[in-house]
């Protein structure tokens, strides 16, 4: 009898796992995902059975489409922009040589990005007023490394961003860290809280924050939260935005993903910024979600780092959030709101903070910019953290040169990949950097997210910005350069402690991977700039 019942119990555990499992494929061919996947697939085969059938059966067209194939290399050779872009369009119009000329010229005539720089450009000269420089800072800063004077002149008149003094720096080694001093300063908000990130996932950090954010929107403080609309394909409802408004919570996803084939679609706001009351700013590689603070394992230890500022340098990360906020806004900004209370005097002991934000419209690198003036400047070593090396001729010729001068350059790289396919790439640059003297090591317990700079025991950055082309070009991002400050010390020593966790990759190891692994990673190096 109780070998029946138990028989009974495992059918119907199985009938139950099937039925789970049936739900389960249902929920992946109807979602939202798969549907926008499927509708910009079908416009994609469209375009290539219709180029082809042009190119097959009219002779005219076909000789129309050489000429225009002709044409679309010349503007691709003469065209501003980074090689390794030119070399991957040169590549897709040779191998393909009617759907590439096709395509590139739709790519090309994309109104909606168009739109996007134009409305920045605006908002840039509205926001212009609060973001001018301190003579004085700029003096003291000439006065003590000319350099760094000619950096911050760079980003102050080409791009907008002043430097400053009296900002206090906290450093946060983990996700949880950060996550931590987060809720205790959205407690102590009074007027304004401002939050903009990559990306939000339903969960526990999400359901602490949003309990605070609702409460305090319930008590007259100003709540803005933005996420990039990516979100919107698997992780958040679409309608997610006017959930939020019904608990007091003005809301918005910036460019929102849409069945359509779409070059809008690779400009993603990758920033994290929070700004409480134009007093505290927080911002680094932590989106929200339940990974980031280790309450839920991915890839293993989920290694992430943050910083808050407090003072005067906050007020750029105001700014860069409202210049995003109000890409679609019709309403004018009263900005003078939400200044921040700035120190009249000079506080010398917090050393020099530029905020600085990157756009994929101010035709300005600014991220790898700032990484470049570290790795040329850097007299005794550079340490970096980063997920992800996918690196252009440049990057790649500056950190191979810092390293032949005798400088030591060392990179910590996840063991735990999230993608596999950017992980084997990556590897195809191990061999040239470690023949060159640079040293790369992988975080062995898990997943590095973090994207640090510190060099010298002096200067810093700490943002959102990887060492691949989609962060470095394609994507809203932003970081703080930190000079002279103290917070540095915190950002090596976590850099040293993070090391011990860490193995050495040698060139044995890069010349002993897995064939098809260093094969494929050959074949993505083609198309790398599109990873």
């Amino acid at each position: 009898m109780k070998v029946e019942q138990v028989k009974m119990k495992t059918q119907e555990k199985a009938q139950e796992t099937a039925q789970k499992a049936k739900k389960g494929v249902s929920r992946v061919i109807f979602s939202r995902t798969a549907i926008i996947f499927l509708l910009i697939m079908l416009q994609l085969l469209f375009m290539v059975a219709s180029v082809t059938y042009l190119s097959t059966y009219r002779n005219t067209i076909n000789v129309f489409i050489t000429a225009l194939r002709v044409v679309v290399l010349i503007v691709i050779i003469n065209e501003k922009g980074n090689p390794a872009f030119k070399m991957t369009w040169i590549l897709c119009v040779m191998i393909f040589p009617v759907f590439g000329t096709v395509f590139y010229v739709y790519v090309k005539l994309q109104l909606g990005t168009g739109y996007i720089g134009r409305r920045l450009s605006t908002l840039k000269i509205e926001t212009e007023p609060y973001m001018q420089e301190d003579r004085r800072v700029v003096h003291a800063l000439s006065a003590n490394k000319p350099a760094n004077a000619n950096l911050a002149y760079y980003m102050s008149h080409q791009i907008g961003f002043p430097i400053y003094r009296n900002t206090k720096v906290t450093y946060f080694p983990l996700g949880e860290d950060k996550f931590e001093a987060l809720v205790e300063k959205l407690e102590q908000a009074e007027h304004f809280i401002f939050m903009e990130y990559f990306i939000v996932e339903k969960g526990y950090m999400w359901d602490t924050i949003l309990e605070i954010l609702e409460r305090k929107a319930a008590e007259g403080v100003e709540v803005r939260f933005m996420y990039d609309g990516m979100c919107s394909i698997a992780m958040l409802p679409y309608n997610y935005p006017r959930q939020l408004m019904k608990k007091g919570i003005h809301a918005k996803m910036f460019n929102p993903v849409r069945p359509v084939l779409s070059t809008s679609q690779n400009n993603r706001d990758h920033r994290k910024i929070c700004v409480i009351d134009g007093q505290v700013g927080f911002t680094g590689g932590i989106n929200i979600g339940d990974e980031y603070i280790n309450q839920k394992v991915r890839f293993g230890h989920w290694k992430d780092t943050a910083v808050m500022l407090e003072g005067d340098a906050v007020q750029s990360l105001t700014m860069l959030f409202l210049q995003m906020w109000n890409v679609n806004e019709s309403r004018p900004e009263n900005y003078e709101t939400y200044l921040t209370q700035k120190s009249t005097t000079l506080k010398r002991e917090l050393g020099f903070v530029l905020p600085y934000g990157d756009s994929p419209f101010d035709h300005e690198n600014v991220g790898e910019e700032v990484y470049f003036h570290i790795l040329n400047h850097a007299k005794k070593y550079v340490h970096i953290m980063t997920p992800y090396l996918i690196l252009d001729n440049e990057m790649l010729t500056t950190l191979t040169r810092t390293a032949k001068s005798g400088i030591e350059v060392i990179i910590i790289m996840p063991h735990i990949p999230d993608k596999k396919y950017a992980f084997a790439l990556a590897k195809t640059y191990y061999g040239e950097l470690l023949e060159a003297g640079v040293q790369i090591y992988e975080y062995t317990p898990g997943f590095v997210h973090a994207k640090v700079f510190v060099s010298d025991d002096d200067t810093a950055t700490v943002g959102t910005i990887n060492l691949d082309f989609r962060s470095l070009y394609l994507h809203f991002e932003c970081g703080v350069f930190i000079y002279q400050n103290t917070v540095v010390d915190a950002v090596e020593k976590d850099f040293q402690e993070t090391l011990k966790k860490c193995q050495k990759v040698s060139i044995t190891d890069v010349k002993t991977r897995p064939f098809l692994h260093r094969i494929t990673g050959e074949v993505l190096r083609m198309v790398a700039p599109l990873m």
